[in-house]
């Protein structure tokens, strides 16, 4: 079965459409370019649905290349036949060929190559096949006595060992142990002998210290924190199945109506055989995959995770003063213009040590007459909320023009100040002043702000750094990208970081980009690209469908119209949009449904940003703490993170409050993602309130 064959299977779309797209794919084109200019090829398949298929598309060649592999390596050792080359053509996973492939995999030596060397080879095939009463065992034995084998019992053993590592290498008998460990398998764990400098470390995974669960329903948020405790010396994993039953199965197997004879050998090298190499084999395979499982969705719920986070609604034309909460070196204050440029930056100290809460006033105060702050962004990392207090009390005594807070993610914020990137952008500013900026401009444009720190920083997953990192970087990465131009990009404002996840462009480019304009003045039109140092014709084509001019010279380069749509664009777009057949426009033009609709929708709402349809941050005047809140109160609150066991929900407190899985909804749910994704504003209800340790239980159920 082709390649393609098998994607239109898997994807469940048409051959033809997996054909055509997969040769755009090896013409170098990007998937968001994919997805939004060349619809009519692949048949209006998603960005989504257009990863899938990259990302099977990229196995299925690499599982075709390792069957090259393993037919290669089996053939120079001569042992090549019509039926094991068959099994490997039908073979459907990676991990179908590894076990074809296994007993021929050239490996270390073991107990069964020295037998082998020694000759016992003929003599394990013996055991295995005994079936003659009169004969015996031991007698046959004294054929193979040498050098190196100068026992019958010796020669036994070897040929044992022959067995146990056949037996080991056997696909059925693997399976065996898959099959007990899918229905029945459990994973154990308990507490290491660690030292007493570690006890108060072991503390969080206590649960742990005498825990089982079955393999098959083990949720992947505990096979990572099993693999970080493991990790970290705490706790001892173990797999556990039926082991004796399966040590039967297998020499049942083997000795099928044959001479009871030779029946306590082909035991004896089973047992051996299970114990010493299936399964600690198998376990450790169990193991992986549970981890891969287990990471793959860690990943998935990060990147659900980021991308409506990335796509947070941005609060523009506003001037922003941007906290950076601390407490003996005080909160870094910094004000902001409504393009985001650095206008102020000063210390106040409104909380502890120095507590001077009327001065930090008179400061806020002053700037935000001076400057015309709309907008205050509180960072969350240390002593937010007694700066949120100072804040709050601050606004109450503002008369006439109305200034709200906020209480921002900070993730990553401290990362950025010490970057590359953020000593380029303020080279005569320190660190703090760099946070601070960060803050301020996540409420601005978070998009813009938050390319600039690497996404597994963000802080919007679990696990983050217990998963495989390339995986991650790579998955985030592809969020990132999509949502940059899913949104556009002002070619005149962006940065760098930004301009380096436009379709086509990449770091090198993107700087190019901004130097160009920098030398030359704003661009005026999407054709002064081609100028750019490094962006030919083909990068071009990728990315200006992407990169918006506003006020340039031609208004359809402030659109998501491609230039090779212009002369379409241009016969359409003074007549009455809405009142235009499609159908017959479409023909008339001689273009494709899909980019018809596209072009009116554009030309009906150009510049339009589809981030102004996701929901705004919760802007407050007042402060709540914990002492404020009673069981039964309803409120509303911005979901911070979504994880598999729940939400965690900012209701303006200084902690977020969990609303667990069993309280999402009145109806069954296998995660949260069903319900609630980052940044969505939600409305809960207090059900259990832990001042001691200053947690907050709520629930969603019965409010709408």
């Amino acid at each position: 079965m082709s390649i393609i064959t098998r994607l239109a299977k898997v994807l469940n779309i048409k051959a033809s459409q997996v054909e055509k797209t997969v040769a755009l794919i090896d013409e170098g084109n990007t998937i968001p370019f994919i997805a939004r200019y060349r619809k009519e090829v692949t048949g209006n398949l998603t960005d989504e649905q257009l990863r899938t298929l990259e990302e099977r598309l990229n196995y299925f060649r690499n599982l075709d290349k390792r069957k090259e592999e393993v037919i290669s390596s089996i053939e120079s050792q001569e042992k090549m036949t019509d039926e094991l080359l068959l099994a490997i053509a039908k073979a459907e996973t990676l991990k179908d060929v590894e076990d074809i492939y296994l007993p021929y995999k050239p490996k270390k030596r073991t107990r069964a190559t020295i037998a082998r060397e020694n000759g016992l080879e003929p003599l394990a095939d013996y055991i295995l096949n005994f079936d003659k009463e009169e004969d015996d065992i031991p007698s046959e034995a004294e054929k193979y006595l040498g050098e190196n084998v100068t026992t019958a019992q010796d020669a036994i053993n070897g040929a044992k060992d022959i067995i146990a590592e056949m037996i080991s290498e056997n696909v059925d008998f693997r399976n065996i142990l898959r099959r007990d460990a899918k229905k029945v398998g459990m994973i154990t764990t308990e507490k290491a002998n660690i030292e007493a400098d570690k006890e108060e470390d072991a503390i969080v995974y206590e649960m742990y210290f005498d825990y089982e669960e079955s393999l098959k329903s083990i949720p992947s948020h505990r096979i990572l924190a099993i693999n970080r405790g493991e990790k970290e010396g705490i706790l001892k994993v173990k797999v556990v199945l039926y082991h004796e039953d399966n040590i039967f199965e297998i020499a049942a197997h083997i000795q099928p109506k044959r001479s009871i004879k030779n029946y306590s050998y082909i035991y004896e090298a089973t047992d051996d055989s299970y114990k010493r190499l299936l399964f600690p084999s198998i376990e450790t395979e169990i193991r992986n995959e549970l981890t891969e499982k287990a990471e793959s969705q860690a990943i998935d719920v990060f990147a659900t995770n980021l991308k409506p986070y990335i796509m947070q609604a941005p609060i523009k034309e506003t001037v922003v003063m941007g906290l950076d909460p601390g407490f003996r070196t005080g909160c870094k204050l910094v004000v902001v213009s409504e393009t985001g440029e650095l206008l102020y930056n000063s210390v106040i100290y409104p909380a502890k040590p120095k507590e001077d809460i009327a001065g930090s006033k008179r400061e806020m105060l002053k700037l935000i007459e001076k400057y015309g702050v709309g907008l205050i962004a509180i960072g969350n990392g240390t002593a937010p909320r007694e700066t949120e207090q100072v804040v709050s009390s601050m606004l109450s005594e503002i008369k006439g023009k109305k200034v709200y807070y906020t209480i921002v993610n900070e993730s990553g914020a401290s990362i950025y100040s010490a970057s590359k990137v953020g000593i380029e952008e303020f080279p005569n500013h320190d660190v703090t002043v760099r946070g601070a900026v960060s803050i301020a401009r996540r409420v601005q444009d978070p998009m813009a702000e938050l390319v600039k720190i690497e996404p597994k920083h963000i802080g919007v997953g679990q696990y983050q750094h217990d998963v495989n990192q390339k995986n991650l970087t790579e998955t985030l990465d592809k969020v990132v990208e999509d949502c940059v131009n899913n949104v556009g990009v002002n070619l005149n404002t962006a940065s760098p970081s930004l301009l380096s996840y436009v379709s086509g462009i990449n770091k090198t480019v993107s700087k190019n980009i901004v130097a160009f304009k920098e030398e030359n003045g704003p661009f005026t039109s999407r054709a002064q690209l081609k100028k750019v140092k490094g962006l030919g014709p083909k990068a071009f084509v990728q990315c200006a469908g992407f990169l918006r001019i506003p006020n340039g010279k031609n208004p359809l380069d402030n659109t998501a119209v491609h230039p090779e749509s212009y002369d379409i664009a241009k016969q359409i777009m003074n007549e009455d949009l809405d009142d235009i057949n499609i159908e017959e426009k479409a023909t008339q033009l001689g273009v494709g449904l899909p980019t018809l609709k596209d072009i009116i929708q554009e030309l009906k709402k150009p510049g339009r940003d589809p981030r102004e349809d996701m929901p705004k941050p919760i802007l407050r005047a007042d402060v709540l703490s914990i002492d404020d809140l009673s069981e039964g109160m309803e409120l509303k609150g911005t979901v911070r993170n979504v994880v598999d066991f729940g939400l965690f929900v900012d209701i303006g407190i200084k902690n977020d409050g969990l609303v667990h899985i069993s309280e999402i909804s009145d109806e069954f749910i296998k995660h949260p993602s069903q319900v609630a994704k980052v940044s969505d504003i939600v409305k809960v209800r207090i059900i259990s309130i832990d001042k001691k340790r200053s947690k907050v239980g709520l629930s969603m159920k019965g409010l709408k």
